[in-house]
């Protein structure tokens, strides 16, 4: 299992962990942000498949700002993946 911790920007979460492995996504925390929704989402993507979360949670925006946790979590998977896959 790889551990990824990634730094945030724009949106109230200061900081997003998840682990990945054989390409599920696990242990997702929420440093900061909105308590309920980001709760939420980790324990609704426990054990889903990384690209497929990626892919429905990217492009979520947050009153306008461009950008959401969702997305924010969406664009660290996304980068991990691409780490992953370079590595091999």
């Amino acid at each position: 299992m790889q551990d990824y911790t990634i730094k945030t920007n724009y949106v109230c979460a200061q900081e997003i962990s998840f682990s990945i492995e054989d390409g599920k996504l696990h242990n997702i925390k929420f440093h900061g942000g909105c308590p309920g929704n980001t709760a939420a989402i980790g324990k609704l993507l426990e054990g889903a498949d990384a690209q497929k979360a990626a892919e429905i949670l990217k492009g979520n925006d947050c009153g306008g700002k461009g950008t959401s946790c969702a997305d924010q979590l969406a664009r660290g998977i996304e980068a991990a993946l691409k780490q992953n896959s370079e590595a091999n």
